[in-house]
C-alpha cells in the first residue's frame, strides 16, 4: 500500500469515509463527486483515490476525509473477460448455486458432491456439442455425403478418406476447445492470486472466509479433474462409435480405460474432504495432475486407433452412440436435480427460515445452468447444420439433421420459457391490485398534502413502489421454470427410443406437426436471440456505464463466490477486494484514524464480509454505513448459510454498533436490514438493531421547488451521496467515532 500521501489526513484523530460503489461501472469521481482525484493505492483495475491536494472539497460532510474504492473492472476489466462470462454463464450459474445451500451442516457434503458432479455433467455436456458439431455433423455424415461436400472444399479434402480418418483428425477440434478453456480458467485467476494475504481468522461465521482462504489449490484439482473427464467424454464418443463393429482387444482395453478415468473422477468429486484439503497437498495434487496427463495420454492412443483400425464402419444414420450419449446425459442430469432437491429439503433444519422455497436456491439454479447449457450446445448444433443444409429444408429431412436429443431440448426449452412468460405475466395481474394497494398507503403516508396538480405524478411514485414490490414474487417464479426446465431435460430421454416431437405429438395430442416443427425452429432462434443478447450485453456493460447497472447485477453477483464448483466459471474478485480493503482500513486505523465505511448495493456485501475479517483493534475504530444494499432482501434469501440473522448482528456488534442503512420504498434490489420503519407500520424489534435502518422518502416531493420546472426524480436504486439524509448519516456515524 501506499505511504501517506499529502491528500491524506496528517494528524491522528481523523475520520476516513471510504465509498465502495455498487455494480455500475462507476468511475472514483462520481463516487467522490469530485473532478480532481489521485490514486493512492491499488492498480488500474482496482484502486484507492482521494481528492488531489490543493482544490477544495478534498472532506465531506462533518468534516470527514473522502476516499473511493474502485472494484468495478475487477469482475469484467477487458472486453474479452467480459465476453468469456457470456459465454461461461452456465458454469458461473453452478458455481453460484453450490453457495446457495441451506445452512444445515448435516448435508454439507452431500451437497457439494452432488453440485461437484452435476458440474462435471456440464463440462461433459460442453464437449459433446462440440463432438456433435464437427464429429458427428460434419465428419460422419457431412463428408461422408457427396451432396454436402461439393463445392465446398473446406469440407472435401477429406471426403474420400475413411471414416475413421476423418472423425481422427477432426478431432482436433474438441481437443483444442478444452484447451481453450483449460487455457481460459488458469489465465482468469491469476491477476488476484498476488493479492492473497493470510488473514488470522476472527469470526466463526462461514462469510467471514470469503476472499479470505486461498482457493488456487481448490481451483487447480478440479480443474484436472474436469480437463480429464473433458478428454475421457471425447474418447468414449470414439470407443462407442468405433464398438458399433466387432470389438478388438485394443478396443475394449480404452473403453475400460475411459470408463476407469470417468469413475475415478466421479469418485474425486464425491470425496469433498478430500478434494477440499486446505492448502497445497502434494499427494493429492500429483495424484489428480497424473489422472489428467494419463487421460491425454489416453486420447492419444485412442485417436490413433481410430485412424489405424482395419474394422469397416457403418456408411449410413448418425454417429453411432451419440445420441444415446446425450439422452443419457440428459437424464442423468434430471435424476442428480431430483436427489440434489430431496437433500436440502430433507436437511435444510427446522430452524431456517423462509421455508422450502429459500432451501431450494441449490437445486433451481443448478437446473436453470443445466437449461443453459443444453440450450447453448443445441443451439450450436443446430446452426452448424443450417451452415452445412444450403438447400434450406427442414432439418428433419437433411442428412445433416441434429440429433433428437437435442431436439427434444430445444423444444422443452421453448415450452418452459413460454409457460414461465405466461405464468410471469398472470402472477403480475394478479398481485397488481395487492401491490399497488400497498404503494398507495405508502405515498399517501409520504405525500398526506400533496394538490391535486400532483396526482399524475402520485401515480408514477405509486407504480415505482409497486414495481419494487415485486422482487418478492420472483422466488416462486423462478422455482416454476426451473420446475419446467427439468421436465424438458427428462423428456430427452424419449430421443433414445428414436421419437420425433412432431409424430409423437401429433399422434397423442393432436398439435399438428407443422406447428411441433415450427416450435423448434422458433426456440432455436429464440436462444440464438438469448446468445446474441447476452454478448452485446456484455460489450455494452463494459463500454457503457448505464447499461452495466442492469446487466452488471449478474456478472457481479456469479463472481463474488469463489470457484468450488466448476473451476472453468469466471474468478472470484472478491479473493483480491476483501482482503485489499481489509489491508487498506488497518493501515488508516494504524495511523491513528477512524474509518467510516460507506457502501452502496453490492458494495455493502463487500464491506460485509470485510467488517468479519477485521481485528478487534481495528473493528473498534470502524463505523459502517449502507445504502441500497441486498444484503436482507437478496443475500439472506439466495444464500442462507452465508448471509442470515446471526452474521448481521455480528456485522454489528464488532462496529459496536455504529451501523445505519439507508433505502427507500422504490428500489427494487436494496432494502432494509432488521426494520422496514415504514409509515403506519408498529415495529417490534428492540434493541441497537432497532436503531440501524432510515427510511428515505423517494421522492422527495411530487411538485416541482420554486427553482424549478419538474419534481424531483424518482431515484429508487441510485445512490443518495448528494442527499441531505446521506449528510445527516454520515455526521452522526462521524461523530460517533470521534467520541469513541
Amino acid at each position: 500500500m501506499a505511504d501517506a500521501s499529502p491528500t491524506e489526513p496528517t494528524t491522528s484523530g481523523q475520520v476516513v469515509e471510504l465509498r465502495v460503489h455498487g455494480v455500475s461501472r462507476a468511475d472514483a469521481d462520481q463516487v467522490l463527486n469530485h473532478p480532481h482525484l489521485e490514486q493512492v493505492a491499488g492498480d488500474r483495475n482496482g484502486g484507492f483515490y482521494r481528492p488531489r491536494a490543493g482544490y477544495p472539497g478534498a472532506t465531506g460532510p462533518g468534516g470527514v476525509w473522502l476516499e473511493a474504492y474502485r472494484w468495478s473492472d475487477l469482475p469484467s476489466g477487458t472486453a474479452m473477460r467480459t465476453l468469456s462470462l457470456v459465454f461461461l454463464l452456465p458454469f458461473m450459474l453452478c458455481n453460484v448455486a453450490l453457495w446457495m445451500r441451506p445452512g444445515n451442516p448435516a448435508s454439507k457434503h452431500a451437497v457439494l458432491a452432488l453440485c461437484r458432479v452435476l458440474a462435471l455433467t456440464l463440462t461433459m455436456l460442453y464437449v459433446l456439442a462440440i463432438v456433435g458439431g464437427a464429429l458427428d455433423l460434419v465428419a460422419w455424415r457431412c463428408m461422408g455425403t457427396p451432396s454436402c461436400t461439393n463445392g465446398r472444399s473446406w469440407l472435401s479434402w477429406l471426403s474420400g478418406r475413411s471414416p475413421g480418418v476423418r472423425l481422427g483428425v477432426l478431432s482436433v477440434i474438441p481437443i483444442a476447445a478444452i484447451g481453450l478453456v483449460w487455457r481460459l480458467s488458469s489465465r482468469q485467476g491469476q491477476s488476484f492470486d498476488a493479492f492473497r494475504t493470510p488473514v488470522q481468522q476472527t469470526s466463526a461465521h462461514r462469510l467471514s472466509g470469503i476472499g479470505q482462504w486461498d482457493a488456487a489449490p481448490l481451483v487447480g484439482r478440479l480443474r484436472s479433474v474436469h480437463v480429464a473427464a473433458a478428454f475421457a467424454t471425447l474418447d468414449g464418443s470414439l470407443l462407442v462409435a468405433r464398438a458399433s463393429q466387432p470389438s478388438s482387444a485394443v478396443m475394449v482395453v480404452l473403453l475400460v480405460a475411459c470408463g476407469a478415468v470417468l469413475l475415478t473422477c466421479l469418485g474425486l468429486l464425491s470425496s469433498v474432504q478430500v478434494i477440499d484439503r486446505l492448502g497445497r497437498e502434494r499427494r493429492v495434487d500429483g495424484l489428480i495432475r497424473a489422472l489428467r496427463t494419463v487421460t491425454c495420454g489416453l486420447t492419444i492412443l485412442v485417436i490413433v486407433h481410430i485412424i489405424r483400425s482395419p474394422a469397416p464402419w457403418p456408411q449410413e444414420g448418425t454417429l453411432p452412440g451419440y445420441s444415446a450419449i446425450m439422452a443419457w446425459l440428459f437424464v442423468s442430469q434430471t435424476v442428480l436435480v431430483l436427489i440434489l432437491a430431496a437433500v436440502v429439503l430433507w436437511g435444510r433444519g427446522a430452524g431456517q427460515r423462509g421455508g422450502a422455497l429459500r432451501a431450494l436456491g441449490t437445486p433451481v439454479f443448478l437446473t436453470i445452468a443445466a437449461g443453459l447449457g443444453v440450450a447453448f450446445s443445441a443451439e450450436m448444433v443446430y446452426r452448424v447444420s443450417d451452415l452445412l443444409d444450403r438447400d434450406g429444408d427442414t432439418a428433419d429431412a437433411l442428412v445433416t439433421s441434429p440429433p433428437l436429443a437435442y431436439k427434444w431440448a430445444i423444444f422443452g426449452f421453448f415450452l418452459a420459457v413460454t409457460t414461465a412468460l405466461l405464468v410471469a405475466g398472470v402472477v403480475t395481474m394478479l398481485t397488481r391490485r395487492q401491490r399497488m394497494r400497498a404503494a398507495a398507503t405508502i405515498v399517501a403516508a409520504d405525500f398526506p398534502d400533496a394538490s391535486p396538480e400532483a396526482a399524475r405524478r402520485l401515480r408514477q411514485v405509486e407504480q415505482a413502489v409497486a414495481r419494487a414490490r415485486f422482487t418478492e414474487r420472483l422466488e416462486p417464479l423462478t422455482v416454476v421454470y426451473a420446475c419446467l426446465i427439468a421436465l424438458g431435460l427428462a423428456t430427452s430421454a424419449l430421443g433414445m427410443m428414436q421419437l420425433k416431437p412432431g409424430d409423437l405429438l401429433q399422434r397423442f395430442i393432436g398439435v399438428p406437426l407443422g406447428l411441433v416443427n415450427f416450435m423448434i425452429g422458433l426456440g432455436s432462434y429464440a436462444i440464438a436471440f438469448i446468445i446474441a443478447g447476452l454478448v452485446i450485453g456484455g460489450i455494452f456493460a463494459y463500454r457503457t456505464a448505464p447499461f452495466r447497472r442492469y446487466v452488471g447485477v449478474l456478472w457481479d453477483l456469479g463472481t463474488f463466490w469463489p470457484r468450488a464448483a466448476h473451476p472453468f466459471a469466471p474468478p472470484c474478485y472478491a479473493e483480491r477486494a476483501v482482503p485489499e480493503l481489509t489491508k487498506r482500513i488497518t493501515y488508516l486505523v494504524d495511523q491513528g484514524n477512524g474509518v467510516l465505511l460507506a457502501g452502496h448495493s453490492h458494495g455493502s456485501v463487500l464491506l460485509a464480509a470485510t467488517v468479519l475479517q477485521l481485528p478487534p483493534r481495528v473493528s473498534d475504530r470502524v463505523a459502517l454505513l449502507t445504502y441500497g444494499s441486498p444484503l436482507q432482501r437478496l443475500y439472506s434469501r439466495l444464500f442462507p448459510a452465508y448471509v442470515d440473522e446471526e452474521v448481521l448482528q455480528e456485522i454489528g456488534q464488532r462496529v459496536g454498533w455504529r451501523w445505519l442503512n439507508l433505502w427507500r420504498d422504490t428500489d427494487p434490489i436494496g432494502g432494509w436490514i432488521f426494520a422496514a420503519h415504514r409509515p403506519g407500520t408498529t415495529e417490534t424489534l428492540t434493541g441497537p438493531p432497532a436503531t440501524v435502518d432510515r427510511r428515505l422518502k423517494d421522492p422527495q416531493d411530487v411538485v416541482p421547488p420554486p427553482s424549478d420546472s419538474v419534481p424531483p426524480p424518482i431515484l429508487a436504486h441510485l445512490p443518495c451521496e448528494s442527499q441531505e439524509e446521506f449528510a445527516v448519516a454520515v455526521r452522526d456515524l462521524a461523530g460517533r467515532l470521534r467520541a469513541g
